[in-house]
C-alpha cells in the first residue's frame, strides 16, 4: 500500500514537473500579449462581431504558433541561456528536457496552430503566422548574437499578430481593405524599439555574458540608446492618428492613443537624460502600459 502511494506521488511529481517545463517553453506572458493583439486586430476589422467561439479559436491558434516560435528560440539559445540568470533555469539549459522532445513539441504546436487558422479562418492568416514563426525563430534569434539589427528584424514578427488577426477576419493582406490592419501593425512595430532597448539596458550584463547584442550602440549603455528611444516613441504620436484618418475609430480613442504616446515619449526623454537603470525600468514599464492601453482604446472606440 505504501509502495503504491509512493509510485503515485512520483508519477504526480513527474507530470507536474513536465507541465511546468512546457509552460516555461510557452513563455506565457509574451504569448498572451501576442495573442491579445491578434484578437484586437481581428475585432477591429469592419463588420466583425464579437463571437466567443471565433475569438477562442483565434486565441488557441495564435498561442500554438507562438509556442512553436518560442520553442525554436529556446532550442537555438539553450547554450546562451545557461549563461544568463534570467534564463538558466529553463528546461533546456538545465537538461530537464531533450532537444528532440522540444522539437517534437514545437512541430506539433506550430502545426496545430496552423491547422486551426487555416481551417476556421483562412490560409492567408495561417501562412502569415508561419512566416512570423520562421522569421522569429530562424532570423531574429541567431541575429541577436551578430548585429543590433536583430531588434529591427524581431520587430516584424512582433508586430504581425494584429495583422494576422485582421487577415483572419478579412482574408485581405494587400489593397484598400488591408489598410486598417497595416495601421495597427505600424503602431506595434515602432512601439517595440523603446520596449526592447529598455529591457536590453536593464539586462545588459546578462546579455553581454551570453554574447547577445541588443543595444543600438557598440559602446553599450550610452545615452545614444535613450536618444533612439525618443525618436521611435515620437513616431507613436502621428501613428496614433492614422486609425482615425482611416475611419476606424473616433476622436476619444485617438486622444487616448495620443496621450499614451506622449507618456511614452516622456519616459524615453527621462531615460535619455538620466541614462540609468531606474529610468530604463520606468520606460520598460511604460511600454507594458502603452500597448494594451492603445489597443483597447482602438477597440472600444471602434466605428
Amino acid at each position: 500500500m505504501i509502495r503504491e502511494e509512493s509510485i503515485k506521488v512520483k508519477e504526480y511529481s513527474f507530470v507536474a514537473s513536465k507541465v511546468r517545463d512546457y509552460a516555461q517553453l510557452m513563455k506565457p506572458n509574451l504569448s498572451f500579449m501576442v495573442v491579445f493583439s491578434s484578437v484586437i486586430g481581428y475585432l477591429m476589422a469592419p463588420g466583425i462581431p464579437f463571437v466567443w467561439t471565433k475569438v477562442l479559436l483565434l486565441f488557441a491558434g495564435g498561442v500554438l504558433v507562438t509556442t512553436g516560435a518560442n520553442i525554436i528560440n529556446q532550442i537555438l539559445e539553450r547554450f546562451s541561456d545557461r549563461l544568463m540568470k534570467r534564463t538558466m533555469v529553463r528546461p533546456l539549459p538545465e537538461e530537464r528536457m531533450t532537444v528532440t522532445e522540444a522539437w517534437i513539441l514545437c512541430i506539433l504546436s506550430a502545426a496545430g496552430g496552423f491547422w486551426i487558422l487555416a481551417t476556421y479562418f483562412n490560409l492567408g492568416a495561417a501562412f502569415l503566422s508561419l512566416f512570423s514563426l520562421l522569421l522569429y525563430g530562424f532570423a531574429y534569434t541567431p541575429m541577436k548574437k551578430i548585429h543590433p539589427i536583430a531588434t529591427f528584424i524581431g520587430a516584424i514578427p512582433g508586430a504581425l499578430p494584429p495583422l494576422i488577426g485582421w487577415v483572419a477576419a478579412t482574408g485581405t493582406l494587400f489593397g484598400e481593405g488591408s489598410l486598417g490592419g497595416w495601421a495597427i501593425f505600424l503602431i506595434q512595430f515602432f512601439w517595440q524599439f523603446p520596449h526592447f532597448w529598455a529591457i536590453a539596458w536593464v539586462g545588459f550584463e546578462d546579455y553581454e555574458r551570453a554574447g547577445i547584442r541588443m543595444l543600438p550602440s557598440k559602446e553599450g549603455k550610452t545615452s545614444f540608446t535613450g536618444l533612439q528611444c525618443i525618436f521611435y516613441s515620437l513616431t507613436m504620436i502621428p501613428l496614433a492618428m492614422l486609425p482615425q484618418q482611416l475611419g476606424m475609430v473616433g476622436m476619444t480613442g485617438t486622444w487616448v492613443c495620443i496621450a499614451a504616446g506622449l507618456m511614452y515619449c516622456l519616459a524615453s526623454f527621462v531615460f535619455y537624460v538620466r541614462n540609468d537603470k531606474t529610468s530604463a525600468k520606468r520606460l520598460m514599464y511604460s511600454s507594458f502600459i502603452y500597448l494594451p492601453t492603445v489597443l483597447l482604446a482602438l477597440l472600444i472606440d471602434k466605428i
